[in-house]
């Protein structure tokens, strides 16, 4: 049973009403123009926090290898350009079914120009994109 459904079905086994308590997907990720540079910006500071964290656990260091891995169709991370990123939420909006979804993007030490351009092709590429595709998948259903 996914996660989601788990969730859904001990709230409801709880007394809970699901459907007023929204399921919520948070993962760090990053937008550019292109999947390359949005890649290349979210590396340094990724991979720093996630080192000096690791430090403090136990964890050994990360490599851009693994980061790699992380921002494949099937990772953790949400990096690329806005179709990129927007194909990968509305792929875990297939599984999950989530009712929000939440992006960190300032991690690290993000130039604050590149964050802002991030945000706005966030909010004006990928948003709208994704919107479309889980009003579709609604509209099948």
């Amino acid at each position: 049973m996914p996660f989601f459904d788990l969730y859904r079905e001990t709230a409801r086994r709880a007394g809970h009403d699901p459907a007023t308590l929204p399921a919520s997907l948070n993962v760090h990720g990053f937008v550019a123009e292109t999947t390359e540079q949005a890649a290349d910006d979210f590396y340094g500071p990724q991979s720093e926090v996630m080192n000096r964290i690791g430090r403090e656990r136990g964890w050994g260091p990360t490599s851009r290898a693994q980061f790699d891995q992380a921002r494949s169709a099937r990772g953790n991370l949400f990096v690329g350009d806005p179709e990129t990123v927007a194909e990968k939420i509305v792929a875990q909006y297939r599984l999950f079914r989530n009712d929000r979804f939440l992006i960190q993007m300032a991690i690290g030490e993000m130039p604050h120009a590149k964050l802002m351009k991030a945000i706005e092709l966030f909010g004006t590429e990928v948003a709208p994109l994704v919107r479309r595709e889980v009003a579709a998948i609604g509209a099948a259903a």
